[in-house]
C-alpha cells in the first residue's frame, strides 16, 4: 500500500470517483487525462500528471484502484484481476465529462494517455467516448482484447512501444495498429524504442527506465497533444 494521491471527487454513473488533478501555471488549457498503469496511482502517475500541466495542460488522473497502490507484480495482477471492466469504464467516463466541464478546460475535446494497462484503457475509452477525446497516446499498452473493435474511435493516435518488449510483440503492435486503420480510416502514428517494457517508469524495480528514450517520447507527446488540442 502506498501513499494516496487523491485531492478531487468526481460523479461517476451515480457514484463517487476520486482522481489527482494538476493545474497549468496560466490557470486555462487543454484537457488531458491520464490513465494509470497496473500498480496504482503511483508517483510516477502523479508525476506525470504534473508534468503536463506544468506543460500548459489541466491535466487528471483518476484512481481505479481506490487509493491502493503497489509495486509487487503479483498484487498488482491481482489488482488488475479485480478491477471490473464497466468500473473502469465508468470511472474513466465520469473523469472525460468532469475534465471537459472543469471551468480551467478550454475546447469541446481533451487528450487522453496511459501506460501499460492504462494504454489499453485510453484506448477504449478513445473508442467510447468518440470526438470528446480528440488525441490518444498509448504507451506499451493496448486493450487486452486482440480484436477489439476500433469503430467508435475519431481520435488521432500516437502510439510508444518498446522494440524489447516482450510482454508486447511488434506484430502485435502492428496488427493493431492495422485495425485501426481499418476501422478508422485513419493511420495511426506509431513509434518503436531500442527500450524495454515500462521504459517511461523511473519508479518500478528492477528498473527498466530509459531516460533518453522517455525523454523523446515525451517531447513526441508533448508536441502530438499540442498539435490536436491547441
Amino acid at each position: 500500500m502506498g501513499t494516496r494521491r487523491q485531492n478531487v471527487t468526481f460523479p461517476s454513473n451515480g457514484q463517487t470517483a476520486h482522481g489527482y488533478l494538476a493545474l497549468p501555471p496560466k490557470g486555462l488549457g487543454p484537457g488531458v487525462l491520464v490513465v494509470q498503469e497496473w500498480w496504482g496511482l503511483t508517483r510516477h502517475i502523479a508525476d506525470l500528471t504534473d508534468r503536463l500541466a506544468a506543460e500548459g495542460f489541466v491535466a487528471l488522473a483518476p484512481d481505479l484502484y481506490g487509493g491502493t497502490t503497489t509495486h509487487d507484480p503479483a498484487e498488482a495482477s491481482k489488482l488488475k484481476a479485480e478491477l471490473p471492466a464497466e468500473q473502469a469504464a465508468r470511472d474513466l467516463a465520469g473523469a472525460v465529462g468532469f475534465l471537459l466541464d472543469h471551468p480551467q478546460t478550454v475546447g469541446d475535446a481533451i487528450g487522453a494517455t496511459g501506460l501499460c494497462m492504462g494504454g489499453g484503457l485510453a484506448l477504449r475509452l478513445a473508442a467510447q467516448q468518440g470526438d470528446r477525446i480528440a488525441a490518444v497516446v498509448p504507451f506499451y499498452g493496448l486493450p487486452d482484447d486482440p480484436d477489439f473493435d476500433y469503430r467508435g474511435l475519431t481520435a488521432h493516435v500516437l502510439g510508444h512501444f518498446g522494440e524489447d518488449d516482450a510482454s508486447l510483440p511488434a506484430a502485435t503492435v502492428d496488427e493493431a495498429a492495422i485495425r485501426i486503420g481499418e476501422a478508422t480510416d485513419r493511420r495511426p502514428e506509431i513509434h518503436f524504442y531500442p527500450a524495454g517494457h515500462a521504459f517511461m517508469n523511473d519508479e518500478k524495480q528492477p528498473s527498466t527506465y530509459d531516460p533518453l528514450q522517455a525523454d523523446t517520447a515525451w517531447r513526441r507527446t508533448l508536441a502530438f497533444l499540442w498539435a490536436h488540442l491547441g
